[in-house]
């Protein structure tokens, strides 16, 4: 039976007449369910793309038969075990949220029962060796079955319904053994006290699911700071835009329905709502989501601007050129999405690892009961063997080994100034060959300073400082810095555009462009950076404002070819600008003037030649390539959506956590390997003793458990080792500071001497 729900408000249509429409999906649980999902959807006659994003749990749906019913996408993800929703940011916000309080529920209680189970059955081991009565036994496990079924049963929902929904698509998940072995441990250790056995597994279970229950919400976490991205765009958007009708009447709009060549009116503070040119008017404009610079650039006819960016001066008519779904901003939703639901493929590890582990866990059980009954032994006998042999190979130590690091290995980057985003951004670090860094705001530092002031007389720069304190220009923005303390004058005026005056000591004092100045242009060396002049009587000074390189950008870039990686700058800015930085840094392999597709189509070619590449940007107009990128970092200053689509963020003025992030994501990576290798080995020794009988299911689960303790000791060594590097990196970043030492110079000398 089809969805009774009306779907057709929530259907687009493009310019080439397909159309497409958006669904959340509930149900997914690993990376897996991509390919099950799309080749099924693949299979309906008229559908011409199917495109999952697990990362936020959104199908993209496109057809260009009319007849097609949506609908009957919606009843065959019913049939498959999945549920979709028409995709609204506010509602999958909300049903995002809704789901982690549901996990974190489930851990809470799993948690406190396991607490109290725990400490029933160390009464039982240590009665069972000294002289615990068997009445006293049964009592502390019938207890702990009063409290273990209850809670195994609301908090292992979010496993037995993902189970379920595996069976009836006729596949295995994960969360297949995981059930099944939490279940069987929980009815035998219920008939085995029935029985008056020495031993039950209740705290087994609820320890399993506690551990893979931790796991689980830490993905959602994850998950909701990645749907952040949307919501970050649509906050650049303008809702109305100001038509001007061919009467000259002013008509206020929706922006949707601006169609191309109408006549919009953008007033100082708005955001342009759309893409055009300007055919009246002039203005300065904030263009940093388009090029990432953030120095205003003088914009007036016949020039371009784009959605989203900010005008600040001057009241502007542009003719729209792009409309519907054809602008800026579109563009970078189109290449986030993309770019999302391609990373969002990514298998890790441990996934890679449990696509035969299931199968092959479920054959080894029913082989063992089929023996053990064909070898004459009872059915009770038969089914402790098989149990014996689930929970000696549940998936604890493998689902343990991967998030195990991962959790140290997150703490290790916190304290390293890094701030994890995304659940597999440890092991894609540890696989870095090539890293493509943006320049303004993050190979230099995000707000520029004056560079030459202190060629000027002290007085004069605090006059100028302060005068500056009442301008929102970012040039003297950055010239008020100079003096942060002082207070902006009272009389202060500024000209729109030009600069800003006021009477200083019964002088007029004047800062801004060269000609509000009265400065000679041929006065300004062309050193090629920005600058602003000032003009106090008879005294002149040409303040040159550029973006600072980060204070140890040539010492990490060094390093960082030095270890063998590929390092290119690609930039918004100008050709000039980048180049400028690129020499400085000693960085062969630059391009400036990129725009944000250039960007992410350079990332591409990369990917084509088998790079994997780490992109480092801070900008609206990187977050595309943050996307795009097999892995990526933002500075914790960067743009709220280039934030969004990093899978981390690096704190500080340093680029010192980048190194460290790629130092410490490799020592990661090879633990994940020993800790899989333990998980193997330990099944090598152990199942061959439970198939044969000699393991009880008690020494099934303290086994079990003892695996789990040596896998999570060694992903210990991430957050050790990583302590002894960061404490190194300090050492080497004072010495870089503090520049060599009477010490270091007698090393040098008897180094040279040895030569």
């Amino acid at each position: 039976m089809l969805m009774d729900v009306d779907l057709s408000g929530f259907v687009r249509e493009g310019d080439d007449g397909a159309r497409r429409i958006d669904f959340a999906i509930d149900g997914m649980t690993c990376a897996a369910c991509i390919p099950e999902i799309e080749n099924a959807l693949k299979k309906i006659p008229g559908v011409a793309q199917a495109r999952v994003n697990y990362s936020n749990s959104r199908l993209a749906l496109g057809w260009k038969n009319d007849e097609l019913d949506p609908a009957v996408a919606v009843e065959k993800l019913r049939v498959m075990g999945y549920v979709a929703h028409p995709f609204e940011l506010a509602e999958a916000e909300s049903r995002d949220a809704e789901q982690a309080r549901y996990l974190m529920r489930c851990l809470a209680v799993a948690g406190f029962a396991a607490m109290n189970v725990m400490l029933l059955s160390v009464s039982v081991w240590a009665g069972n060796i000294s002289d615990i009565t068997p009445e006293t036994r049964d009592m502390f496990h019938w207890v702990s079955a009063l409290i273990a079924l209850p809670a195994a049963a609301f908090a292992g929902r979010p496993f037995f319904t993902s189970a379920l929904g595996a069976l009836r698509r006729r596949s295995l998940n994960m969360d297949v053994p995981i059930s099944l072995g939490i279940t069987l441990a929980l009815g035998m250790s219920v008939v085995e006290t029935a029985r008056h056995a020495p031993a039950a597994y209740f705290d087994s279970a609820l320890m399993l699911i506690f551990f893979l229950l931790c796991g689980r919400y830490l993905e959602q976490a994850m998950r909701q700071r990645t749907r952040a991205v949307a919501g970050n765009v649509a906050a650049l958007r303008s809702p109305l835009a100001t038509r001007i009708a061919a009467d000259g009447a002013l008509v206020q709009t929706p922006t949707a329905r601006i169609e191309a060549g109408d006549l919009v009116l953008v007033r100082p503070g708005e955001r342009a709502p759309v893409d055009g040119r300007v055919v009246s008017g002039a203005s300065e404009v904030d263009e940093s989501i388009v090029t990432g610079e953030t120095a205003h650039r003088r914009i007036g006819v016949g020039d371009e601007i784009y959605a989203g960016v900010m005008n600040f001066s001057g009241a502007l008519q542009v003719r729209a050129r792009a409309a519907g779904a054809g602008g800026f901003l579109d563009e970078i939703e189109r290449l986030l999405e993309g770019a999302a639901s391609a990373r969002s493929r990514y298998v890790g590890i441990a996934e890679r690892a449990s696509k035969i582990y299931a199968p092959v866990v479920h054959l080894t059980a029913l082989a063992t009961a089929a023996g053990w009954l064909l070898l004459g032994a009872s059915v009770h006998d038969a089914v402790v063997t098989a149990i014996a042999v689930l929970i000696i190979t549940c998936p604890c130590a493998l689902a343990l080994a991967v998030p195990a690091v991962h959790v140290v290995t997150s703490g290790a980057l916190f304290r390293s100034g890094v701030l994890l985003n995304g659940g597999h951004a440890v092991e894609r670090l540890a696989e870095v060959d090539t890293i493509v860094f943006d320049k303004t705001g993050t190979l230099t530092l995000p707000e520029p300073r004056v560079a030459n002031a202190d060629e000027f007389p002290a007085d004069l720069v605090e006059i100028a400082a302060r005068l500056a304190r009442s301008s929102r220009h970012p040039l003297a923005r950055a010239l008020a810095q100079q003096s942060p303390a002082g207070a902006p004058y009272d009389d202060a005026r500024e000209e729109a555009g030009a600069g800003v005056a006021a009477t200083v000591e019964d002088v007029e004092a004047r800062v801004g462009s060269a000609a509000f100045c009265g400065v000679d242009p041929g006065d300004i060396a062309a050193s090629g950076a920005s600058t602003i002049c000032f003009r106090h009587g008879a005294a002149v000074a040409v303040f040159e404002v550029h973006q600072a390189l980060r204070p140890d950008a040539v010492d990490v870039l060094s390093t960082l070819r030095a270890q063998g990686y590929s390092v290119e700058i690609i930039s918004g800015d100008s050709q000039a600008a980048t180049e400028a930085v690129a020499k400085r840094l000693g960085i062969a392999d630059w391009r400036g003037g990129a725009r944000p597709s250039d960007k992410v189509a350079r990332l591409e070619t990369l990917k084509a030649q088998g790079r994997k590449t780490l992109m480092v940007g801070d900008g609206f107009n990187d977050a595309p390539a943050l996307a795009a990128a097999y892995v990526s970092l933002s500075p914790v200053t960067a743009a709220d959506v280039a934030q969004a689509a990093a899978d981390a963020v690096f704190l500080g003025d340093r680029l010192a956590p980048v190194r460290r992030a790629l130092e410490v994501s490799r020592l990661a990576r090879k633990l994940m390997r020993e800790n899989l290798t333990i998980a193997v080995v330990y099944n090598a020794i152990a199942v061959p003793l439970a198939i044969a009988g000699h393991v009880t299911p008690l020494i099934a689960a303290i086994a079990m458990s003892g695996s789990s303790l040596i896998v999570t000791l060694n992903a210990l060594r991430a957050g050790r080792d990583a302590v002894i590097e960061r404490a190194d990196a300090a050492d080497r970043d004072v010495r870089d500071l503090r520049g060599p030492t009477v010490s270091d110079e007698r090393s040098g000398s008897r180094s040279r001497a040895a030569a």
